[in-house]
């Protein structure tokens, strides 16, 4: 088969520009070899010839744990982990997907609702943004796209793999059938749909616009509908520091019951004022209303109100430290973001386990290595998973190999910020 236009401009160094801002000048190599074995996988699956590359990246929670889906503020950015994909139209009526070492998903775009059994599989999502998409007006009625994509975001690793897949749907959608018309926002809206109604899977939107928008930001869900969105700037490297995720190595079984826990007692608080989400409930009222609210809601969704209060004004404090260039003040507010997620959020431990504790174990072994420097919280969604750390760049080597003789080679990620969310290379 001829050599497409896109391997023509990988190899001649074309892409070396984008390809560095997305992935860091000491991983550009590494991003070549990606993108030269995703354009040849889709050759090799579709016998045709890609017309464009797409990738969307994972994500870190900066702060704001458990707050998006409350309507509240967050803090969060894109990592240079990503799926990349090699895509092309085809004209159809179906969505091809081949992820790597995984069987063809395949969708036909005439069966846009959900689909019995089809709950927490790619396919639901895929369908889920395609649905969406064309509710809103883009034509996919006579459409078809092949896709093959490769992914270094780790499934289960708080970098939310599931928001960036749906992320890197609706990007190649967009730009494919729709001239670009979806702003990042807006396809972040359009992944929260696929998962919450057609996945199942009760998330708030912190996920997906991180993914999509790029960069650090600060969301304000006050308003759904129009989330505000601002970019902020951060380097961590000036900062003297460098970011860390770190596996648990816990098992991945299913947690959505526990996400879902926290979602359905909160609303058990918020229903007491007539209200959905704990936005809208002024917190005076909510601690005036306490000794109703604890037989209502029970204790732990008291607990977990508690935390939402204080982690949404930590997220804002949060984005005006590094606004401010309080990068100490930051670190401060993350420790305490820490604290809150484990004793009334309690979204470091599942429910009732006892000898099993592997992210709590994460955490009481990096504050020790730290010895008070830096900072270290759940990441995400919690219940296992993932720690995140800010750890001063002279720790860093010692951290790497301390964390990992104890949670294994390999479980200690050492990120960096993109500053590019959901996009189409070239």
């Amino acid at each position: 088969m001829e050599q497409s236009t896109l391997e023509t401009r990988l190899l001649s160094g074309e892409l070396d520009g984008e390809l560095t801002t997305l992935y860091g000048a000491e991983r550009l190599e590494d991003a070549r070899s990606r993108c030269a074995a995703v354009l040849s996988g889709f050759a090799k699956t579709f016998e045709c010839l890609p017309e464009a590359l797409f990738s969307a990246p994972g994500r870190t929670e900066l702060g704001g744990n458990h707050t998006d889906h409350q309507h509240g503020r967050v803090l969060a950015a894109a990592v240079n982990l990503d799926i990349l994909a090699a895509a092309a139209p085809n004209q159809s009526g179906m969505i091809r997907v081949q992820s790597e070492g995984y069987p063809l998903i395949v969708v036909d775009l005439k069966e846009l609702t959900p689909k019995q059994g089809e709950e927490n599989t790619s396919a639901a999502l895929i369908r889920g943004v395609a649905a969406r998409m064309a509710a809103l007006g883009c034509p996919l009625q006579d459409a078809g796209l092949d896709a093959y994509i490769v992914s270094n975001v780790p499934g289960g690793s708080g970098l939310s793999s599931s928001a960036a897949f749906e992320v890197l749907i609706g990007t190649m959608l967009n730009a494919l059938f729709w001239n670009g018309k979806s702003s990042a926002v807006e396809i972040a809206q359009i992944g929260q749909y696929a998962e919450n109604v057609f996945f199942g899977k009760p998330c708030g939107l912190m996920d997906q616009t991180a993914s999509s928008v790029g960069g650090v930001v600060a969301i304000d869900f006050a308003d759904t509908a129009c989330p505000v969105v601002e970019s902020i700037a951060l380097d961590l490297h000036a900062q003297g520091y460098a970011l860390c995720i770190l596996d648990s190595g816990a098992g991945h079984a299913d947690l959505t019951g526990e996400y879902a826990a926290i979602t359905d007692e909160l609303k058990a608080v918020s229903r007491h004022f007539g209200k959905e989400v704990l936005r809208e409930v002024p917190e005076a009222d909510f601690l005036r209303e306490l000794p109703a609210l604890r037989k209502e809601a029970g204790d732990r969704g008291v607990l977990r109100a508690f935390h939402f209060y204080a982690e949404n004004q930590r997220a804002a404090d949060e984005a005006q430290a590094l606004r401010d260039g309080d990068f100490d003040r930051f670190l401060e507010l993350v420790r305490a973001s820490g604290r809150s997620s484990a004793q009334y959020l309690q979204n470091v431990v599942p429910t009732g386990q006892t000898e099993h504790q592997e992210l709590m174990v994460t955490i009481a072994l990096s504050e020790r290595i730290l010895a008070g420097r830096g900072a270290v919280r759940v990441h995400g969604g919690g219940f296992g998973g993932t720690a995140q750390a800010f750890v001063p760049l002279d720790l860093l080597e010692e951290f790497k190999t301390r964390t990992e003789e104890v949670l294994g080679a390999g479980s200690c990620h050492v990120l960096s910020i993109r500053p590019v969310g959901g996009t189409r290379i070239a």
